[in-house]
């Protein structure tokens, strides 16, 4: 809460809560107070006028005047707080009464003390009169000085004693108000002191935000403040000093770097021409490329051709089977030079892959069988794995899918010294009309190292030149 308040408002707080604070408990301490010594004079009024009742009260009553206790009754209610006044017989007959009805509240017992008993509006008074009373009139008895001659009930209103305690707070809480509205005055007065230097600062602040690194300011009237300004002027000065400095070194510069314009329009043309002699140099190698594999197809088709011939001979089976072989990996090799043929368009990113159908387990199986004969070699084991849901009818390119798994799996033959080659084919994701296949190359070989593999998809990269020199590339 007090992050929210200014510094005026935190000083109007801090100086009223705490007076608040106390002049609250102490008028309410006071209040109560004054309000018990009310209470308890009106309690002493009750008794003394009671036993003023008495002595009035005894003659009549041992002559049975109640005309005359009457007017004792009507003359009391004269007194201050008196609500009414009843005279009894000693079994409690009425014999006068003056005021409005009694509360139902009149105090048992029948003793010679006088009793009192206090309700939420009035206070009841019940005295009993003996004949000992009658000695004010002069007409004791002796021999009835004990004798009882009635009851005096009298009934005080605690109305005027709330009134006076209403006034008394009333007082108090006037003398409050005017304290703390004296006391806000003297904390607005010192807020606004403390808060117009703050202002000053505030605004030479922003200025100073603003690039008007010239404002300073004023004396500001006490001595932390006028250190606070003092701070801040020097700190003006100096970021004015270093703009000055920074305008001069970015002038400086940039004359630099208009005079180094011409030296650098120059290394433009070389490097143009340098891109130009680039370019050139690539055509000639794609020609050459295009050249060599042209060369290629030639000796590759003889081979393909006598291939068939042979294939319509007499052979065994085992002789068919390494020449099925032969014919895919020549196969292979073609599709191979097929793309060198189109090495221009991967150069130009125009390549585009083939969508002819295909089936997954033949692709799988066909490829671990060119490379079986080198696995066999260093007696390992080539293991092709296609999972339950995996989708084997698929439209794609199976000529590059071919060229990218034998690649992996002839480094899984060439890294792996015994154990086991697994070709894993499983489903990762299927559409309405896509799927998205996880094909995986696992073996038992030397593995790569974390550095190793963040560079495996770099261009003419490889895990150790030292290493791969002894399975042979």
């Amino acid at each position: 809460m007090l992050k929210k308040l200014g510094i005026k408002g935190r000083v109007l707080l801090l100086t009223l809560l705490p007076t608040s604070l106390m002049a609250l408990v102490l008028g309410g301490y006071f209040t109560w107070m004054q309000q018990a010594d009310l209470q308890t004079q009106l309690m002493q009024r009750g008794e003394m006028i009671a036993e003023q009742l008495a002595p009035l009260a005894a003659p009549a009553m041992g002559h049975q005047d109640n005309e005359l206790l009457e007017r004792i009754a009507t003359q009391a209610l004269e007194q201050t707080d008196v609500r009414a006044v009843t005279f009894l017989s000693p079994d409690r007959t009425l014999l006068a009464h003056a005021g409005p009805t009694m509360l139902n509240q009149t105090p048992s017992g029948s003793g010679t003390q006088m009793l009192r008993r206090s309700g939420s509006d009035a206070t009841r008074y019940l005295l009993p009169v003996f004949g000992k009373h009658r000695n004010l009139a002069g007409d004791v008895i002796p021999e009835e000085a004990d004798r009882l001659l009635g009851w005096v009930e009298l009934e005080l209103s605690h109305n005027g004693m709330l009134l006076r305690g209403y006034r008394s707070l009333f007082a108090s809480l006037m003398l409050i108000a005017g304290g703390l509205i004296g006391a806000a005055l003297l904390a607005l007065r010192m807020g606004r002191t403390i808060n117009r230097p703050l202002s000053q600062i505030k605004q030479a602040v922003a200025q100073l935000k603003d690039g008007h690194l010239e404002t300073r300011l004023p004396p500001l009237g006490s001595q932390e403040l006028d250190e606070l300004a003092s701070g801040i002027n020097r700190m003006a000065g100096t970021l004015q000093n270093a703009q000055e400095e920074l305008q001069h070194s970015i002038d400086q510069a940039t004359e630099d770097v208009r005079q180094n314009l011409e030296t650098i329009e120059i290394q433009n043309i070389e490097l143009d021409l340098a891109r130009k002699e680039a370019l050139e140099a690539s055509r000639i190698k794609s020609e050459f490329l295009a050249n060599m594999s042209h060369e290629i197809r030639t000796p590759l088709n003889g081979i393909l051709g006598f291939t068939h011939l042979l294939q319509k001979s007499e052979l065994t089976p085992r002789q068919l089977d390494y020449l099925g072989t032969i014919e895919k990996s020549a196969d292979s090799l073609l599709g191979i030079i097929n793309e060198i043929l189109d090495f221009s368009k991967i150069e130009a990113g125009k390549l585009v892959l083939d969508h002819i159908p295909f089936n997954l387990r033949d692709l799988l199986q066909d490829t671990l069988t060119i490379l079986a004969p080198a696995a066999h070699a260093k007696q390992l084991e080539l293991v092709s794995l296609v999972y339950r849901d995996t989708p084997l009818s698929l439209v794609g390119d199976p000529l590059r899918l071919k060229q990218i798994l034998t690649n992996l799996v002839s480094n899984a033959i060439k890294f792996t010294r015994e154990g086991t080659i697994v070709a894993r084919a499983m489903l990762e994701e299927e559409h309405e009309d896509t799927v998205q296949l996880r094909i995986s190359i696992q073996d038992t070989g030397i593995g790569l190292s974390n550095q190793d593999v963040r560079a495996l998809f770099q261009a003419f990269s490889q895990a150790d030149n030292s290493l791969s020199r002894q399975p042979g590339g």
